[in-house]
C-alpha cells in the first residue's frame, strides 16, 4: 500500500480479509461505489491489526480525469470494471452530499448500508455543491463541498463512536466559536457494532494552519536578527494569548457538557507510576535520554505527592497543526485523540493540562524545526548563530507565556463560581500546577524523542534540547 494514509508501510504486514459494508448506487448522480473494510495484520514484534476505510468508485470505461485515482480493474458479470479512489472523484462524493441532504428533514438517511445523519438545526445543504478532494494529509482524507462544507473520512477506523464526532456534537450543540460546527457523519454497522466512517463541518474559509502561521512568523524574526522581536514583526505573542483563551473556553464548555471529577491522590500516584514506566520504555529507543533520566524522574516523581487530580474530556493531541486562524478567530480541530489508542481510552477523562503542555511543546518546536529546514543555508559566523539562537528562543518564550497566562486568566473566568472542579482548582496552589504541568512537558518531550529517534533521527535535537534549557525557559503559571 503506497498510499500516505496507511500508517503501516514500514512495516511487514499482509491483508487478512476484504469485506464489503455497503453499496451505493449511481443513479444519474454518479458511479456505482461499493465502500470495503480492509483487515491488515503485522508480522513484526508490535503485531496487531488494522481496519481501514477504502470506498471505491466503479465504471465500465477508464477515467482519463481521475486516472491518478486508478486501482485496478476486474472482471465481473462478463463485464471489465475500472476501480478508483472514490475520495478523488466528484460525481462519487455527488452521492455522499445526496446522503447528507436525504437525511436533514428526518435527521437519518439510509443508503446502500451507509446511514447518513444529521445534526439538528444545521443550514440545508445544496445539491449543486461540487467536491474536490484536500490534497496533503496523513491519516485522514477530506473532501471540500466548494465553500460550504468540508468531509473528513475516516480512513484507519475502529468500532465505537468516534471522539471527533462525538465532541464536535457537544462542542456544536453548546454552539462554540472556537470549532467548525458539525453538520453530520456517517456510520453503518459490523458484527452488531457501529462504525463511524466519516463527518461534515462547516468549510472554514479564511483559515490559516496555525503550525504555518507560526513558523512564519520565526522566520520574520530570523529573516534579521539584529532587530528586536517587537521591530520585526515576528512576534507571536498576541496569537498565542488569543489561542490560550480560545482553548481555555474549549476546555470549559467540555466540563460543562462530560463527566468531570476531582480524583484523591491515587490518581496522581498512578500517573507518576505511568509517566515513570513510559520513561522506561523511552530509555530503551533512545539512548541520548540517559543524561536527563535522573531529572525526568524527579520530575515524575512529584506528581505522586499532590493531593489530587481534577480530570474531563480533554482534545488528547493538542498542538499547533491542530489549529486554525481564521478572521473571526482560533478554531481547534482534530478531536480524534491520540492516534493508536483505542477510542474507548481516547475518551477517558484526563487533566486539561497535559493539552496545555502538548501546546507549550509546539511552542518550542516551531523555531525547532525553521532551524532545521533552513540547515542547507550558507555558514554563519559564530556571533550571528548565536543571535539567532537567541531570537527563537525568546520567541518560543514569549509564546509560551502569553499563551499560559491567557489561559490561565479565561479559564478562571470561564468557571462558575461554586462548580466544584472550579473551587478546587482555585484552592490548588501555583507550586502544585507548576508540578503537574512540568511533569506533562516533559512527558511529552520524551514521547518526542522517541518519535524522532524512529522516524526523523536528525530532528532529535528538538526534543532533546527542551531538557537542557528547561528549568531557564519555561513560562510562569500563575
Amino acid at each position: 500500500m503506497r498510499t500516505r494514509w496507511f500508517a503501516g508501510k514500514s512495516r511487514p504486514f499482509r491483508v487478512t480479509r476484504v469485506q464489503a459494508l455497503a453499496d451505493v448506487p449511481g443513479g444519474e448522480r454518479g458511479p456505482d461505489v461499493t465502500v470495503f473494510l480492509v483487515t491488515v495484520e503485522y508480522g513484526d514484534q508490535e503485531a496487531g491489526t488494522e481496519q481501514y476505510q477504502v470506498p471505491l468508485a466503479r465504471y465500465d470505461d477508464f477515467e482519463e480525469r481521475i486516472g491518478h485515482a486508478f486501482i485496478g480493474s476486474v472482471e465481473a458479470d462478463g463485464r471489465v470494471h475500472h476501480l478508483f479512489d472514490a475520495v478523488h472523484d466528484r460525481d462519487a462524493m455527488s452521492l455522499w452530499l445526496d446522503g447528507f441532504i436525504g437525511a436533514e428533514q428526518v435527521g437519518v438517511h439510509e443508503v446502500g448500508g451507509l446511514r447518513f445523519r444529521r445534526v439538528a438545526g444545521g443550514d440545508p445543504l445544496d445539491a449543486a455543491l461540487r467536491g474536490s478532494p484536500i490534497s496533503g494529509e496523513q491519516s485522514n482524507s477530506s473532501v471540500r463541498f466548494d465553500d460550504t462544507a468540508i468531509m473528513k473520512l475516516f480512513r484507519k477506523v475502529s468500532p465505537g463512536v468516534n471522539p471527533d464526532i462525538e465532541i464536535h456534537q457537544e462542542l456544536t450543540r453548546g454552539h462554540s466559536e472556537h470549532i467548525a460546527a458539525l453538520y453530520g457523519w456517517i456510520e453503518t454497522e459490523v458484527d452488531g457494532e457501529v462504525l463511524q466512517l466519516a463527518m461534515l463541518q462547516e468549510f472554514l474559509r479564511t483559515a490559516a494552519d496555525g503550525f504555518e502561521l507560526a513558523t512564519g512568523s520565526v522566520r520574520t524574526l530570523l529573516a534579521d536578527p539584529a532587530q528586536s522581536i517587537e521591530e520585526s514583526g515576528g512576534d507571536f505573542a498576541g496569537e498565542a494569548a488569543r489561542l490560550g483563551a480560545a482553548i481555555a473556553e474549549v476546555h470549559a464548555m467540555l466540563r460543562e457538557r462530560f463527566p468531570a471529577e476531582r480524583r484523591g491522590a491515587e490518581a496522581t500516584a498512578e500517573l507518576a507510576r505511568a509517566l515513570a514506566e513510559r520513561l522506561d520504555r523511552a530509555l530503551l529507543a533512545v539512548p541520548e535520554l540517559e543524561p536527563h533520566a535522573e531529572r525526568l524522574r524527579a520530575a515524575f516523581g512529584a506528581v505522586a505527592y499532590l493531593g489530587g487530580l481534577d480530570v474531563q474530556r480533554v482534545h488528547g493531541d493538542l498542538h499547533l497543526g491542530q489549529t486554525l486562524r481564521t478572521s473571526h478567530g482560533w478554531r481547534i480541530v482534530d478531536f480524534e485523540g491520540e492516534p493508536g489508542r483505542p477510542f474507548g481510552e481516547r475518551a477517558l477523562p484526563d487533566s486539561p493540562w497535559r493539552d496545555v503542555a502538548g501546546m507549550l511543546r509546539s511552542f518550542d518546536y516551531a523555531p525547532g524545526v525553521v532551524e532545521m529546514s533552513q540547515g542547507g543555508t550558507a555558514p554563519e559566523q559564530d556571533e550571528e548563530k548565536e543571535l539567532r539562537a537567541a531570537r527563537a528562543r525568546e520567541w518560543s518564550h514569549r509564546a509560551r507565556e502569553s499563551f499560559l497566562s491567557a489561559y490561565t486568566a479565561a479559564l478562571a473566568e470561564a468557571e462558575q463560581p461554586g462548580d466544584e472542579a472550579s473551587d478546587a482548582d482555585a484552592a490548588r496552589s501555583a507550586a502544585d500546577r507548576r508540578v503537574l504541568l512540568d511533569a506533562y512537558v516533559l512527558d511529552k518531550a520524551v514521547y518526542e524523542a522517541v518519535y524522532e529517534k524512529r522516524n526523523r533521527p536528525g530532528w532529535i535535537g528538538i526534543p532533546l534540547a527542551a531538557f537542557e534549557e528547561f528549568e531557564q525557559t519555561r513560562p510562569d503559571i500563575g
